[in-house]
């Protein structure tokens, strides 16, 4: 089943304590279609300068990606930099340049209008309401979201909650968005946003679905060694929608907790190097054989 996928398509500069990497291959629309490229072959939406290199736009065919939908226009990609400190749950942004993508339109072709799964991944409710406005009768769709638009795009969010099946967002943004500590409180005034289905990511923790048939916790594939964290929420979502579009029939509800459990791992590689490094190098055997180790620790 097809996979549309929207987000930023990016340049990622990233300096940790122990190295700096500048204008690594980002995006969140980047992580989530190599995410997804391990289940199925998605369609990428997403504009680039024409400062982005080519052997980015090889390594996404080289992951069955199609870019029909990925538009290179006069100007700069966006970009963003970023600093890491020792403990790398704490982020600093650096800079952030919109470039081509402060002005992004897109018209659908008839091939994505049909898209049956769709992913908002993270970037403008507007840019996200735009696109899903533009799909014909989606099976799924799954939106992003963070704290940036919380804070300066929330009514449009408001809106575009009400259209869609799944909310994905992170602790911290929760809090921001309810006002609640407490998970179980805060997925509840989520639901009453709209979203049927509500994932709340906590990181090396894992992450928490909310659903009407009750809760569901996805542990984290415990890593000893962390190179950078970047791009692991979207390649965890990536991951999961990958997952569901390769695997269209049965309840919905069984396939969203086996598709936290592959998203999961999925971005256990993505954590191990820098932008998307050790993504890029993993095949699907490595995540099979992964999952069967996360199977292992979790039995009882």
């Amino acid at each position: 089943m097809s996979l549309l996928i929207v987000g930023t398509t990016a340049l990622d500069s990233i300096k940790t304590p122990y190295s700096e990497n500048p204008r690594l291959l980002g995006g969140s629309a980047s992580h989530a279609a190599v995410a997804a490229s391990f289940f199925c072959s998605p369609q990428l939406l997403g504009i680039v300068g024409n400062d982005f290199p080519q052997e980015y736009l090889d390594l996404y065919k080289k992951h069955n990606i199609d870019i029909e939908g990925l538009e290179v226009a006069d100007g700069k990609t966006f970009h963003w930099s970023g600093e890491y400190e020792v403990n790398m749950n704490n982020r600093h942004t650096l800079e952030t340049e919109l470039g081509v993508i402060e002005k992004y339109n897109p018209s659908l072709n008839s091939k994505q209008k049909a898209a049956q799964y769709v992913l908002l991944a993270n970037c403008a409710p507007q840019l996200q309401h735009h696109v899903l406005d533009q799909v014909d009768k989606p099976a799924f769709t799954i939106v992003d979201t963070m704290d940036l638009w919380l804070n300066i795009a929330r009514e449009e969010l408001l809106r575009l909650l009400k259209d869609v099946d799944c909310l994905v967002l992170n602790d911290s943004e929760a809090h921001l968005f309810t006002e609640e500590d407490n998970i179980v409180i805060a997925a509840k005034k989520l639901h009453a946003a709209g979203p049927r289905y509500v994932i709340v990511k906590k990181g090396e923790h894992g992450a928490i679905l909310s659903s009407p048939q009750g809760y569901f916790l996805a542990p984290a594939y415990p890593l000893e060694n962390l190179t950078d964290p970047t791009g692991a929420g979207d390649s965890f979502v990536g991951g999961l929608m990958g997952y569901l579009a390769n695997n269209p029939d049965g309840d919905i509800e069984d396939r969203l907790r086996r598709g936290m459990i592959y998203g999961s791992v999925t971005a256990s590689f993505c954590c191990q190097g820098f932008g998307l490094n050790t993504t890029t190098a993993t095949t699907r055997h490595d995540i099979d054989q992964r999952m069967n180790e996360l199977r292992k620790m979790t039995n009882y």
